[in-house]
């Protein structure tokens, strides 16, 4: 368990909660966070669902539908997406505040089950902040495509006032988990094996392939995570995640998520990549944030798609990590 190496050696780990009249107990999940160091500004996003999903990390103990299944209102069987934004005080990591993204300007009513833009990386381009996801709503058969959303921040009130559905270099049905390299505005790191770089015009809306690196094998896809950020001024890096699907003794499906580092040199030459880790050894879990803070790293993960907790990480371990 990462978070129990990182307790270890000088780090924290700091629960993320919201108001149940926000929530009405469901479910609040793969967090995001970024430091806005000119400003001085910790921000964060949370991702809200009207699901608790149910999974048993003994598949034996199955419910009626199997050992991963989602729990839905009765009167609403859609997956619908929520984001709430705010800002964390520094010291304390508590909220200074938290608002629901009004997105309302620029909605559309939804013509596919998942509704919303899910799994949102937070990132200050031009001197602006966005939040990037995929959204799947605008096509009857779920297409998914990465939108990168401007916010407008007055006080505690959040507002989407930009949205660019952005267009994959080549075509595919559904896109998502690209992360946006913060240092190197307009540009994200698609896929992780191999490596590839896209570059995307917010006038086009079009992503054009800037860099492919050599592949290499591995069990399992490196799937995106976290922003791509400075691990020091030689390196870059990144948390992804790894899925392993499988089928539960009573033959329905399950799944098993890990974690690791990936490290790039200022080339995107692979440097090197971790062995899979959990944060606190559940089957499901997502980290979609990931910013350096001072002296530390702060990343902050979902826990079984219920939960979200931001974890600190002193200098010289994460260095140690990554590289030793």
């Amino acid at each position: 368990m990462l978070c129990k190496t990182i307790l270890e050696n000088g780090g924290q780990l700091y629960p993320l909660t919201l108001d149940f009249a926000k929530t009405n107990g469901t479910g609040i999940f793969n967090p995001s966070v970024y430091y806005d160091e000119q400003e001085d500004r910790l921000y964060l996003n949370i991702r809200h669902c009207q699901v608790t999903l149910y999974h048993t990390e003994a598949s034996y103990f199955e419910s009626f539908w199997g050992p991963l299944h989602y729990c839905h209102p009765e009167n609403d069987m859609t997956l619908t997406t929520t984001n709430y934004f705010g800002e964390l005080d520094t010291k304390t990591f508590g909220y200074k505040f938290i608002s629901k993204v009004d997105t309302s300007k620029l909605d559309v009513k939804p013509i596919w089950s998942f509704v919303g833009l899910e799994d949102c990386r937070i990132v200050k381009w031009n001197d602006k902040i966005y939040i990037s996801g995929v959204r799947r709503d605008t096509t009857t058969n779920g297409e998914g495509r990465i939108e990168l959303s401007e916010l407008e921040i007055k006080g505690s009130e959040v507002k989407e006032i930009a949205r660019n559905r952005l267009q994959p270099p080549n075509h595919s049905y559904c896109e998502k988990n690209w992360m946006p390299i913060a240092d190197k505005e307009w540009h994200y790191v698609k896929w992780c094996n191999p490596t590839e770089v896209v570059s995307v015009d917010l006038e086009t809306n079009k992503a054009k392939t800037e860099f492919t690196g050599k592949q290499f094998w591995y069990p399992r896809d490196f799937r995106g995570g976290s922003q791509v950020i400075r691990l020091n001024d030689d390196y870059r890096f990144c948390c992804v995640h790894t899925v392993n699907l499988f089928s539960s003794e009573q033959g329905r499906k399950n799944a098993i998520y890990r974690h690791c580092f990936i490290v790039w040199d200022n080339d995107w030459n692979l440097v090197k990549h971790t062995s899979e880790f959990s944060f606190l050894d559940a089957k499901i879990e997502f980290c979609a944030g990931m910013t350096k803070y001072k002296d530390d790293f702060l990343l902050t993960f979902g826990f079984q798609d219920n939960s979200s907790y931001l974890v600190k990480i002193p200098q010289d371990l994460m260095e140690k990590i990554c590289l030793g």
